[in-house]
């Protein structure tokens, strides 16, 4: 597999930042080999004094680097491809997107040339090696899908799906860690009410909310089977989960996912 010695991140917003982050966390790059680029260089000029090549010439940071990822709004996507389309070569670079919404065709399209592009959905938590990144590309021979997996398999977990699932990904994944983060607060709160301190209440929901989730990954098994491990007959565990049931918790979960892929699927469409 071809080595690849510097990345360019268009686009040094939250998730832009977290990937260089977790990029560097990993020892996957240095610093110095990341550059990052945004229109006002003065607001995150910390990162200058962190190593990272900061710059507002995306064009510029193409040229000196061979993975290029996009990590902009949608709305300001074409623009930026026809920005840095002259500085693009089909032999030196490739092209991962975070992009929403944005098909591997229309961003070929507007580069006008035949570039490989892999399609990556990654969360915030990226930026603790923790982030699960869904990854697509429009063929699995030019490697470029392998570079980037192994990209962001050193900052968590990945996997390879359809492009077409891509929009679902951002609702489940990308949206879904806001939705976690929220369910975790909502056990905090309650934590509070039933007598806990505030820091007490949300470390201890935090890390229930871990194990949880650890169980499954390590395990493999099924939510319910491990729910079935702590309910019992009359028992206290089943009388708050059907408190939390008939008050809507699956169903608000459901469609709070469901909306946001509806309404990501508008994204780049600007609707």
């Amino acid at each position: 597999m071809k080595l690849y010695n510097k990345a360019a991140i268009l686009g040094g917003g939250n998730i832009g930042q977290a990937i260089a982050n977790g990029l560097v966390s990993s020892n996957l790059f240095p610093p110095g080999k990341i550059y990052i680029t945004k229109r006002r260089v003065d607001v995150v000029k910390d990162l200058a004094g962190r190593g990272f090549n900061l710059t507002n010439d995306n064009p510029a940071a193409v040229k000196e680097s061979e993975i290029i990822i996009i990590a902009v709004q949608p709305k300001q996507l074409d623009e930026l491809l026809k920005e840095i389309s002259p500085e693009i070569k089909e032999e030196k670079h490739i092209v991962i997107s975070v992009v929403s919404g944005a098909s591997i065709k229309a961003i070929k399209e507007l580069i006008g040339k035949n570039v490989p592009v892999v399609r990556a959905m990654p969360n915030t938590a990226i930026a603790i090696g923790e982030s699960m990144t869904c990854l697509s590309s429009d063929t699995k021979t030019n490697g470029a899908i392998k570079i980037a997996e192994e990209i962001f398999s050193s900052v968590g977990k990945t996997m390879i799906i359809e492009e077409d699932l891509m929009v679902p990904a951002t609702a489940l994944c990308a949206c879904g860690i806001a939705f976690f983060l929220r369910a975790i607060r909502a056990a905090s709160q309650g934590g509070i009410e039933i007598g806990f301190h505030s820091d007490e209440a949300i470390f201890m929901a935090a890390q229930t909310a871990k194990g949880a989730a650890s169980l499954l990954v390590n395990t493999k098994s099924h939510p319910e089977s491990e729910v079935d491990k702590v309910t019992t007959p009359r028992g206290i565990t089943i009388s708050g989960l059907n408190q939390m049931e008939h008050n809507g918790f699956s169903s608000a979960m459901i469609k709070g996912i469901t909306t946001s892929a509806e309404k990501a699927a508008r994204l780049y469409k600007g609707e």
